[in-house]
């Protein structure tokens, strides 16, 4: 079975730094997919941060901007580096896999806001004071 994991969520304090991972497993070698980070506070919806095509590593962001988020692959993981934390940045955060043999779907994905990704880790809060 396919799985996603993230991990490295924690307390921090406004203005510093943070790296979520997320660790796949189960994958066949053939498959690709959009990897995406997402993040959800109480009361809110599931806002998408950054995402990444497994076949090319490209990446996309919304509004075609990086801001203070920064997704990378580091060996079996995709990492999402969050930089110049702030209080607002408190929430839930989730990775989610939408497999796709067109790396175009991940930017479709990303710059609609869209949720229709088939797989989600169970998350990792971050809470920033």
């Amino acid at each position: 079975d396919v799985q996603l994991v993230e991990s490295g969520g924690g307390s921090v304090q406004a203005g510093g730094s943070l790296t979520l991972s997320c660790t796949t497993s189960g994958f066949a070698s053939t498959t690709t997919y959009c990897l995406a980070w997402f993040r959800q506070s109480p009361g809110k919806g599931r806002e998408p941060l950054a995402s990444i095509y497994s076949a090319t590593g490209r990446t996309y962001y919304p509004g075609y901007r990086r801001g203070r988020f920064t997704i990378f692959r580091a060996g079996a993981k995709v990492d999402l580096l969050m930089s110049s934390l702030k209080p607002e940045d408190t929430a839930t955060y989730y990775c989610a896999t939408h497999s796709t043999r067109v790396g175009g779907v991940c930017e479709y994905l990303m710059h609609t806001a869209s949720t229709d990704y088939e797989r989600w880790g169970q998350g990792t809060q971050v809470t920033v004071s």
